[in-house]
């Protein structure tokens, strides 16, 4: 937990500190209804919309008044909701667990208020732990959607259809404390307004706008994230998420039965998984599972079921552990709903997982026992080797802790020994507070140990343990944000001493000196000694070699006995933190490290003449003038609109897979062995080309024919006959080298293909490149490349012309490689060429606002025509183009106003500005991007009226006119 010490323009905030309030008395059992008499027990209340909203207002006030401050509550409580529509309003207090029942965050939508408030303690959240929320949509009737939290309070899954507010206000109007949390798979349609959140992580996950940051804020995989250079503003980005499979949930499918949905792993991804349909993924019914209550499950039913191949789903409770929980069988899902608690007992680990393909463990908390147990959580025997890559384990929403609920100690929280393990979401803590919390009392020795090779963590909060908070052992381990406060309750220098006594303090975050490759993203180590005057000589500490690298680091002195510090970020490097004041005093950073061995630390000049050609609708060449170095410039970073997109070895680059009628900025930094990198190069700008028409429509494949290498009974023809029910697989594990050849008939403009394997999800390419030929025998080189990270895979490259397609495999997976249907786009009936030169073009617009017409036209998507209104019929924009020009399509690009798309229009044309006639073409708008195909025109002027009604105002960044 965080105590807030800077400050925000907007709000006064004032530290200072707060005293423990002793756990709330238990309350009176909430009612008993229909709602809490599933086969999930007493304390889950599924609710349907035939409940009625007074039932469930009440049971829900009366847990939130029960749970609002009972920080160490023994009750758990889960509030499910079947699909369909709610008009309620309550508060999440601690240990309450709100879910959807449906399969997409659609199906359930809260249309009054679902909200997280601190007022339990005057607008202080630091200490909002223990809850979830996920799988819904928010519709407040406020507009905002508040929801204060700190740790263990993940939010997955959400439509968040307003504001939201992650931080509460003091009885006197200031920002309270808040200290990060966790968003992923998430969709906000108005503002994030974090406030004084002093860290947050953020996941696959879009919003209209990020309002502001304090310390630490991490992005991963999600689309509109905030702009500006670490350290200030904090922001850590990251633009695609390399590897996960989103958490697993309950659901009641349309038969009314429940179910598990499990997620299909994702590589390379952005944005929500269900933004263009349900997740990927497979469900298991319930009745696989073997569902535990606290009341009658033990640890030897539990090994029974996980034996004879059952899943395990523990509902709300505390389970009292004399054995550790086996999980051996692969591909096992250990689901918990309403936040349920194992307790080892007898000092042994609470859960043990085999070294096996694809566990799943998601929603536990691990409470430690009064005898000290060797682990908590393992993950693969000492010594596993097997390689999980095409199938790793992944553990979601995991709480280890040692301390405050109850006095019990543990040598290491997590270890783990697998490879290629994907943690989604981790707080190990020992207790600064509560019951037990001493030093030598409730001993940890290290939260987390990662002894696994290649293994793969997003959003680590790991605080307060003995000695060493993180060690990571295995190579290959790539870490996306960190969270750690080093212990308040050393008592002197002398007890806390690392490498034999001659270091002072244990870093936080420790890689080993034998690792070779490392990487991690957004790291913040806290300090506060609260009983002795104690240093720490670096937070971080990770060997000196060119394959481990750190970016954004930062430390933070919050509060402590004066002459306590931290003296370094990484390894000695990095000015030390000691105090509140000044500000360099309280905060310090380190924006890039990177191991050399060579003591090289003298930065390359920055890269100069920086160029920007767009050269398709989809790829932007950048070039640039040699940097130079004392030693030798290695390579160049490149940078899209803030955020690091490739490197170079060379000074140029081509970047591929942009938006058509889109602009980019581009900035270039060099970097040597060391791994010093130059400031930034002058910023660039460039406009991709409109989509001439390769991504408009299909291409008729009527006598099209397909081989492949190799075959199987799954032929090559079932990825041409329309059918989503066949497809063509290779019969074997994906290999490089296979390969399918399309035999057009006849050569083709085209400028798209899609490999669609839904039915068989897992079943996509995980690597390919695409040729080209006129003859089926000279292909020349690859006119794209890439690798798939979802069933269905869009390849858009330049426009070719050709008759054959060769689409070569070249990754590797236990899945076949199959294909249900794949269709090429291109010009054929597309009704769409280039786009015309709007040089001299002008624009008028009713009504008129601030946001001028000119702006259509000026190749700018930072600036837009808008309204200034909200939409309304009648209103409309006029295009002089100065001359009659021939025509059959127009573009509306309001990407960037994404919501402010006309929501119907008409479009009509005229020689003379005056006599329109009748509209040449009319509809209505689903998105930011309004592609308005027309039978072919000359005329001069081109009008668009808006025939639709919404409270956006019309907002069009760009408009293009297409041969």
């Amino acid at each position: 937990m965080k105590r807030f010490v800077s400050s925000i323009s907007i709000l006064a905030i004032v530290l200072g500190l707060y005293s423990v309030n002793p756990a709330a008395t238990e309350a009176a059992d909430v009612e008993v209804t229909a709602a809490n008499s599933s086969i999930f027990g007493p304390n889950v209340y599924v609710f349907d919309p035939s409940t009625p909203v007074a039932e469930i207002n009440n049971i829900t006030n009366t847990v939130f008044s029960q749970m609002e401050s009972n920080e160490f509550s023994s009750n758990r409580y889960a509030f499910l909701f079947k699909p369909g529509s709610y008009n309620v309003n309550f508060n999440v207090g601690f240990y309450t667990h709100v879910a959807g029942l449906g399969q997409n965050p659609s199906d359930v939508n809260i249309t009054g208020g679902l909200n997280v408030n601190a007022d339990w303690d005057n607008g202080n959240a630091t200490r909002n732990f223990w809850r979830a929320i996920e799988n819904l949509s928010i519709t407040p009737s406020s507009g905002k959607t508040q929801i204060a939290v700190s740790q263990a309070a993940p939010l997955r899954r959400l439509h968040i259809k307003g504001e939201l507010d992650l931080f509460d206000f003091d009885n006197n109007w200031n920002a309270g404390w808040a200290s990060g949390g966790f968003l992923a798979d998430s969709m906000v349609d108005g503002i994030v307004v974090p406030a004084s959140q002093q860290q947050w992580f953020s996941r696959n996950s879009q919003w209209a706008n990020w309002n502001n940051g304090v310390w630490n804020m991490v992005f991963v995989g999600s689309n509109n994230t905030p702009t500006g250079q670490f350290p200030d503003p904090p922001y850590t980005v990251v633009d695609r998420t390399p590897v996960i499979r989103e958490k697993p949930y309950l659901y009641v499918n349309q038969a009314g039965q429940y179910q598990v949905f499990v997620p299909s792993l994702q590589t390379n991804s952005k944005g929500v998984s269900w933004a263009n349909g349900s997740t990927p993924g497979q469900s298991i019914s319930i009745d696989q599972f073997y569902i535990a209550q606290p009341g009658t499950a033990t640890a030897a039913s539990i090994n029974s079921a996980l034996s004879q191949g059952k899943h395990l789903l523990f509902t709300p409770g505390n389970y009292h552990l004399n054995d550790t929980i086996r999980v051996n069988n692969p591909n096992t899902v250990v689901l918990g709903i309403g936040l349920p608690t194992l307790i080892p007992d007898n000092g042994k680990a609470a859960m043990s997982v085999a070294d096996v393909d694809g566990v799943k463990i998601a929603g536990l908390v691990l409470d430690a026992g009064p005898q000290e147990s060797p682990v908590m959580l393992e993950i693969g025997p000492n010594g596993s080797s097997g390689s999980h890559a095409a199938n790793p384990t992944s553990l979601h929403d995991i709480t280890v802790r040692t301390g405050g609920a109850t006095s019990g100690k543990y040598n290491k929280g997590i270890v783990i020994n697998s490879h290629n393990v994907i943690g989604d979401h981790f707080w190990i803590w020992r207790a600064d507070h509560g019951a037990g919390a001493a030093w030598n009392t409730n001993v940890s020795k290290n939260g987390l140990v990662v002894n696994g090779n290649n293994v793969t963590l997003y959003g680590l909060f790991n605080e307060h343990h003995n000695e060493y908070q993180t060690v990571w052992n295995g190579n290959g381990g790539r870490l996306y944000f960190y969270q750690s406060e080093i212990p308040y309750d050393v008592p002197n220098q002398p007890s806390w001493m690392s490498k034999n006594g001659s270091v002072n303090g244990f870093a936080s975050y420790k890689v080993a000196d034998h690792v070779t490759s490392h990487e991690a993203w957004g790291l913040g180590v806290y300090s506060y000694f609260r009983d002795a005057a104690v240093k720490l000589q670096s937070a971080i500490e990770v060997p000196n070699v060119p394959g481990v690298k750190i970016h954004h680091a930062t430390t933070i002195w919050l509060n402590g006995v004066p002459g306590s510090e931290i003296t370094h970020v990484i390894n000695n490097t990095g000015g030390k933190v000691y105090a509140n004041s000044p500000a360099e005093a309280m905060r310090q950073t380190v924006v890039e490290y990177a191991g050399s061995g060579s003591g090289d630390t003298t930065a390359p000049t920055v890269p100069g003449n920086l160029a920007a050609a767009a050269v398709s609708s989809s790829q932007i060449n950048l070039s640039w003038t040699a940097a130079t170095d004392n030693v030798g410039v290695t390579g160049y970073d490149i940078y899209r609109n803030g955020v690091l997109v490739g490197s170079a070895a060379q000074t140029s680059y081509a970047d591929n897979g942009l938006a058509a009628a889109t602009t980019y900025q581009y900035a270039v930094r060099a970097k040597d062995a060391a791994g010093n990198l130059s400031g930034y190069s002058s910023t660039v700008a460039a406009v991709t080309a409109p989509d001439s028409g390769g991504g408009s429509l299909p291409l008729n494949r009527s006598g099209w024919t397909v081989i492949s290498s190799p075959a199987s009974g799954d032929v090559p023809e079932y990825m041409l006959d329309g059918n989503m029910s066949t497809r063509w697989s290779t019969g074997a594990a994906m290999a490089p080298g296979q390969y399918i050849v399309m035999d057009m008939k006849a050569a083709k403009s085209f400028g798209k293909i899609v490999m669609d394997s839904t039915g068989s999800n897992e079943d996509y390419a995980r690597g390919y490149e695409v040729y080209v030929s006129n003859d089926g025998t000279n292909w020349g080189n690859a006119v794209s490349s890439g690798s798939g990270n979802g069933p269905v895979i869009t390849v858009n490259f330049a426009n070719q012309n050709a008759r054959y397609i060769k689409i070569v495999q070249t990754g590797t997976a236990s899945s076949w490689w199959s294909i249900t249907e794949l269709n090429v786009y291109g010009l054929e009936n597309t009704g769409g060429g280039a786009a015309l030169d709007r040089t001299t073009w002008t624009a008028a617009s009713t009504p008129s606002s601030g946001d001028i017409p000119a702006n259509l036209l000026d190749g700018n998507m930072s600036t837009r025509w808008s309204t200034g209104a909200a939409m309304a019929p009648g209103q409309y924009f006029v295009v002089d183009m100065k001359s009659a020009k021939s025509f059959s399509k127009i573009v509306m690009d309001s990407t960037g106003s994404d919501e402010d798309y006309a929501r119907g229009y008409e479009v009509y044309v005229s020689n003379d500005g005056t006599s329109w006639g009748n509209a040449v073409s009319s509809g209505s708008g689903n998105g930011p991007v309004i592609t308005v195909n027309i039978a072919s025109q000359n005329a001069r002027y081109i009008k668009v009226v808006q025939t639709g009604t919404a409270s956006n105002w019309w907002s069009v960044r760009e408009f293009n006119v297409f041969q």
